[in-house]
């Protein structure tokens, strides 16, 4: 079991609010936020570092990652396990990607599978794995690296060259059913929290160019538009994935991070108040209200990557707009820390635009939380905001907020069976030991959460501590004397069991302290 040591934690959360689309009366920090961050895969953005690095060196480096993530208190991470038509994990479809080895085909030496790594040791902090995936890039450059098996090779007649990388032809039949088994081909053999897609649908306009799929197009086209029948295509896609989950893994949740205007509204009276140049629906055929209308996806990651007051795409507009058109599933705004490093404008040398941002989502209560791109940022401390998270908007931890539409079966409670009261070098230490076992238990048992109060009133609104749960159910524990208030004259404490699917159990019993002259005492 892992044991945690506290030095110092504030429990002060407000209750998750019933979902609308109206900002709330308070800015606190909430007890169910998603917490996340991109790992970026592709060139080497973020993991690994570099593509000649040993076994060992990724391995360590992507503990590191986690180690660091989750001390500033990022409770999931989104890797990107599938770049380019190639594969972090052993795929019976896909080369390994060049990313990982130097060269696509080639397998890590010494020989580890990377996703099941990176899975297991992301589950072992307690922390979410969504498994990031990229539709329908193919070659990522001219200099990449093909294996002579690869997809490209097999099957030339599905690929189409759009500037300089060959992209799978959406409106293929035998394309959109590729991509669907590569997703039944994860969630059957990896122990996935998600399947993550980003905003690469059809690529980004190039001027002057069109995409050249006209001939599947006369084939497929249906009588619609071409630009609808581009739509069709990714529709299709999207559904055929979300069915493949249903069949296969229901419990396994379904997100997308579009970009982060869907459609300006001087085309379209349902669109935002802006001027984005391309849009999801117009330019990437990527149509997310209609996908989160139908609940072919779980959650929305929008990528809010402009600052606030941005005269074309203001990040507080297009957040409200999000907010309102959620259709119910959840939404995690995406933030640009990249842009304080990338050419950054004053608004990005503003330290304070990363904690404005957060102010703002925190108003609305149907915006579950923030994905940050990308994980090498945070871990740089770009303008000091992995300090801000850590020591300020995250430093107290949060639970992911479930999905009600996936599964609301709860876990049993646990039960707490003892408390030593210190020892020779720490007499107000507090050691506590609890039990999660019970043997008419259904669900999987993913952490425990500690709750320690002054009141029984609200006692289990603001978790102190996440305990992440291991094969055993048992978890021990401690209480430094500094985390109790010493302005308090009772201290309660229980414990929350939590599954897989982020459920929370009834709290466990109660066992008071009382502070005397000694120090803290256990009452019976």
């Amino acid at each position: 079991m892992m044991k945690l040591f506290c030095c110092a934690l504030i429990f002060f959360f407000c209750q998750l609010s019933t979902v609308n689309c109206q900002p709330s009366t308070e800015n606190t920090q909430p007890k169910y936020e998603f917490r996340a961050v991109w790992i970026a895969t592709v060139n080497n953005i973020d993991w690994p570092t570099s593509k000649y690095l040993t076994t060992a060196q990724q391995q360590q480096s992507f503990i590191n990652i986690l180690n660091q993530q989750q001390k500033i208190g990022i409770n999931a991470v989104i890797v990107q396990i599938r770049p380019s038509a190639d594969a972090f994990y052993a795929s019976k479809y896909e080369p390994w990607s060049e990313f990982l080895t130097g060269k696509q085909g080639a397998a890590p030496s010494p020989y580890y599978d990377p996703l099941k790594f990176m899975i297991d040791e992301t589950h072992k902090r307690g922390m979410e794995f969504h498994a990031w995936i990229n539709p329908y890039r193919a070659v990522f450059s001219p200099t990449s690296s093909i294996d002579p098996n690869h997809i490209t090779k097999k099957h030339p007649e599905w690929f189409l060259k759009y500037g300089d990388k060959k992209y799978f032809n959406p409106g293929l039949p035998q394309v959109m059913q590729y991509l669907t088994n590569i997703v039944k081909d994860i969630i059957t053999r990896y122990d996935v929290d998600a399947i993550h897609m980003d905003d690469y649908f059809y690529p980004y306009r190039i001027a002057g160019k069109e995409f050249p799929d006209y001939q599947a197009y006369l084939q497929y086209g249906r009588g619609l538009s071409i630009d609808a029948w581009r739509r069709s295509n990714c529709d299709t896609v999207i559904k055929m994935i979300h069915d493949v989950i249903l069949d296969y893994k229901p419990l396994i949740k379904f997100g997308i991070s579009p970009f982060g205007v869907w459609r300006n509204s001087s085309v379209d009276a349902r669109g935002s108040n802006t001027k984005a140049g391309q849009t999801c629906y117009d330019d990437l055929y990527a149509d997310i209200l209609l996908w989160l209308k139908n609940g072919w996806i779980d959650y929305v990651a929008p990528q809010l990557y402009w600052e606030i007051g941005n005269r074309l795409c203001d990040y507080e507009t297009l957040l409200d707009w999000w907010a309102k058109n959620s259709y119910g599933k959840q939404v995690y705004i995406g933030h640009g820390l990249y842009r304080a490093v990338e050419k950054p404008t004053p608004a990005w040398r503003n330290t304070n635009e990363l904690p404005d941002e957060i102010n703002l989502l925190r108003q609305y209560n149907n915006v579950q939380g923030s994905v940050f791109y990308s994980c090498k940022n945070l871990m740089n401390n770009v303008n000091g905001w992995g300090d801000s998270l850590q020591f300020d908007y995250y430093r107290t931890p949060a639970l992911i907020p479930p999905m009600d539409w996936v599964d609301t079966t709860s876990p049993m409670p646990p039960h707490l069976t003892k408390i030593n009261m210190g020892e020779e070098s720490n007499p107000q230490l507090l050691t506590i030991t609890g039990d999660g076992i019970n043997k008419n238990e259904t669900e999987t048992i993913k952490s425990f959460v500690v709750y320690v109060s002054e009141s029984l009133n609200g006692l289990t609104d603001h978790p102190a501590i996440i305990i992440p749960a291991d094969n055993t159910l048992k978890f021990n524990f401690f209480l430094p004397a500094d985390f109790l208030n010493k302005n308090w004259n009772n201290c309660y404490v229980t414990v929350t069991s939590v599954d897989r699917e982020n459920n929370e159990s009834e709290a466990s019993n109660v066992i008071l302290l009382q502070q005397s002259d000694n120090g803290w005492e256990v009452k019976k």
